[in-house]
């Protein structure tokens, strides 16, 4: 039906172009959908030594990046510790500066611009499309400031409210994430840790951003705290139509939460794919490894949990070839001499692996 759908509107667009005379180029109807692009991103960090802090090399955080996120869509980014997945986020929002790469984010206006070649004066207006929920929810809050301060300064920075509507759009904030507006005038270490999350979470949602990176939201949680913030993130989401950029270690968690799943791993994508298509047929090792892991919802399944051997390589010394071979178990020569890229097997399901034709590997369940 898509498909179909698709074919009818190109048919019409041609026809309407032969009947004008236009020779302009009409885009798919896919590129119209992405809201943010982001093409060979790189954030390589400096490694100093010595009395004059001569650079002696670089820690590879990022190492050419490529993905893509369709409007109202969420995309989680999954992997290790150290992988890179907050730099890719802290990166996109030029938080951190980076090294290379193409940062294309389409506006509300329908422009699209490359967010890596703007200037500060020029980030600034972004500023209220693209926010981000920090991961720590202790650190992330000024301790000297109230809610109602913490929660208001984007509204004053960017000169949108004040004085009494200031307080009664903080007041709605408060309640759209389900706390009390009475106590916007305590402060951060007069509330729970859940609580904390809530406070960071309205301050993004203070200028109706469209695209929010949230770095492991609930990772500094109890588990009892988890699964309320993240269904008052899903609700807000369909609620708003926002788009997010999920990162996480957890794969049950971002199962729930994301439509497609990307993993990375030494600064490097090595699958992409939709969420329920990468959990029951991975095509990457790695993620064979951390599908492994996910616990099965049937409890007489015993699962079959993939131990990987060996150290995660050091970003500022990456093996040659691909990243992962030295713990991979169907590693051939070919993974030790020549870098795979990432290639799309299947509508979607993008996979940077030689051998992903080859080998059969198992999903949840398996």
């Amino acid at each position: 039906m898509h498909a179909e759908t698709e074919q009818s509107e190109t048919e019409q667009s041609e026809t309407e172009q032969a009947e004008t005379g236009s020779v302009e180029i009409v885009e798919p109807k896919i590129e119209n959908e992405i809201i943010l692009e982001v093409k060979g991103l790189k954030q390589h960090f400096p490694i100093h030594q010595g009395f004059f802090q001569k650079v002696v090399g670089h820690i590879k955080a990022v190492d050419g990046v490529d993905l893509f996120i369709r409007e109202n869509e969420a995309l989680g980014l999954v992997g290790e510790s150290g992988c890179g997945k907050t730099t890719v986020g802290r990166t996109i929002l030029r938080l951190y500066e980076p090294t290379g790469g193409e940062i294309w984010y389409r506006k509300a206006d329908g422009e699209r611009v490359d967010v890596a070649q703007l200037t500060s004066k020029e980030m600034k207006p972004l500023r209220r499309e693209m926010r981000m929920i920090f991961q720590d929810p202790f650190s992330s809050l000024n301790p000297r400031l109230t809610v109602k301060d913490i929660i208001g300064e984007p509204l004053v920075i960017h000169k949108i409210a004040s004085g009494r509507e200031l307080e009664n759009r903080v007041g709605d904030l408060m309640t759209a994430v389900g706390l009390d507006p009475n106590y916007m005038r305590r402060y951060p270490h007069e509330f729970s840790g859940g609580q904390r999350q809530r406070i960071g979470l309205a301050r993004t949602l203070a200028l109706s951003p469209r695209l929010i990176i949230a770095d492991e939201p609930v990772s500094a949680l109890d588990v009892s705290i988890q699964a309320q913030v993240l269904n008052l993130l899903q609700s807000l989401k369909e609620e708003l139509g926002l788009t997010l950029l999920f990162i996480a270690h957890d794969l049950s968690v971002v199962e729930h939460m994301c439509d497609r799943i990307a993993v990375m791993y030494v600064g490097k994508l090595v699958e992409v794919a939709g969420a329920e298509e990468l959990l029951r047929n991975p095509r990457h090792p790695y993620a064979e490894a951390l599908v492994s892991a996910v616990p099965p919802a049937d409890p007489d399944i015993r699962p079959n949990r993939i131990i990987l051997e060996g150290d995660v390589p050091s970003p500022s010394n990456p093996p040659p070839g691909c990243v992962f071979h030295p713990r991979c178990r169907y590693a051939k020569d070919i993974c030790t001499q020549e870098e795979p890229v990432l290639r799309e097997l299947s509508q979607d399901h993008f996979v940077s692996c030689h051998l992903a034709e080859e080998i059969e590997l198992q999903g949840v369940g398996a």
